[in-house]
């Protein structure tokens, strides 16, 4: 009869060791499993704007205002003669001068008169930029040449001389007209000084 109590109190202990090997393993079980795979990232906005739905704007230069005078209106062949009567016609003439090209290519007009016995030329050039060019022309003649107060007053007329590589060149601004007057026969300011007051009497009234 002991022996037979002492089994049937064992068999108990026994069961209740295999009862907790049996959750360790299914504990281990369930910390052992795969986790989520890491090397797929989650899904990001693209980095690259699409330029299609939102257009950078860009600035676009004012269109040059085109001036069209015949020579002989923007200085009358009295007023020529009247300047020096040996200046006449300039058959082959072709502007010349970082300015009188600028004049050409804001679309205006350059005429010469060249004098029959020294070959001396008279460039008179005008045209009508755009605001912000003709600002930009007057600022870089006021850094660049020496105003002259003869030939108009300012703000309603500016003008300036400077001489440079034998030649002595004139920028007038009035209203919405640049004017450039370039020559070697021009050697200081008062040179110029009638034909600045000619050219602008003949220009149309702005």
């Amino acid at each position: 009869m002991l022996r037979s109590h002492r089994l049937s109190r064992t068999r108990p202990a026994v069961v209740a060791v295999a009862l907790a090997a049996s959750v360790m393993l299914l504990s281990g079980c369930t910390g052992d499993a795969a986790e989520p795979d890491k090397t797929t990232a989650p899904p990001t906005a693209s980095e690259t704007p699409d330029s299609s739905s939102s257009p950078v704007p860009t600035e676009t230069a004012e269109p040059a205002v085109p001036f069209a005078i015949e020579c002989d209106a923007l200085l009358t062949p009295d007023q020529v003669y009247a300047f020096n009567p040996n200046f006449g016609t300039a058959p082959d003439f072709e502007p010349s001068g970082e300015h009188m090209a600028s004049v050409v290519d804001e679309a205006g007009t350059a005429c010469g008169w060249m004098n029959q016995t020294s070959g001396e030329i008279i460039e008179v050039g005008v045209a009508t930029p755009p605001p912000a060019a003709l600002l930009a022309h007057q600022s870089d003649a006021a850094m660049e040449s020496t105003p002259v107060p003869t030939y108009g007053t300012p703000p309603t007329l500016e003008g300036y001389f400077t001489q440079a590589a034998g030649s002595g060149e004139v920028q007038v601004f009035s209203g919405p007209y640049w004017i450039v007057i370039r020559s070697a026969a021009l050697f200081e300011p008062g040179d110029a000084g009638q034909l600045v007051a000619d050219v602008l009497a003949n220009l149309p009234a702005a």
